[in-house]
């Protein structure tokens, strides 16, 4: 199979939401990009915030995400869930994995950007939720819970994402807000 490497660091990181979009997806470790700084103010096609990883200086600050390999049959799949085109650009990075290795892998950085954006609770829980699940620095963790969130209005689409998040709860709801 051929494949790509992936660098997720929204809600992708978290497994369940990927595979929703590219059953192929694997992952293969985590990683940071240096000279980077997660945020969410991607304006979304729903009106609220998404994650980006904006360049910054000073250059030693960085995001974290996970790596994730995928077959290229996927591709297309990845691009339309990404928006690629529509808010995102592509973009080959040289991000360092586990143990310093330097690795390219594509990502997908904001062209659509508003920072007075708040992401929905979901949309924020499945990043905490991701980088928990790959065990991402528990300071990283912490910072991206002090994020401000908000409810979705619409039901439909909170039921589908918090069902990512608590896939054997019946108090998905209740449980998304501590997050």
């Amino acid at each position: 199979m051929e494949a790509f490497v992936y660098f997720a660091y929204g809600s992708n990181m978290l497994a369940r939401r990927l595979r929703e979009r590219t059953p192929s997806a694997t992952v293969i470790g985590t990683a940071h990009v240096e000279g980077r700084r997660l945020a969410f103010h991607k304006v979304g096609k729903d009106g609220s915030a998404k994650c980006d990883i904006q360049a910054v200086n000073p250059v030693t600050e960085k995001a974290y995400g996970v790596l994730f390999r995928i077959a290229c049959s996927e591709k297309g799949d990845l691009d339309r869930a990404e928006g690629l085109g529509e808010g995102y650009r592509e973009e080959n990075l040289l991000v360092q994995g586990d143990g310093g290795t330097k690795i390219a892998a594509k990502a997908y950085v904001a062209t659509a950007i508003e920072p007075n954006l708040r992401p929905y609770d979901w949309y924020k829980g499945l990043v905490v939720a991701g980088a928990m699940e790959n065990g991402l620095p528990p300071a990283y963790v912490e910072w991206l819970r002090t994020f401000d969130s908000q409810p979705d209005p619409d039901a439909a689409r909170r039921e589908h994402n918090e069902k990512l998040l608590f896939p054997h709860s019946h108090h998905a709801e209740r449980q998304a807000s501590s997050l």
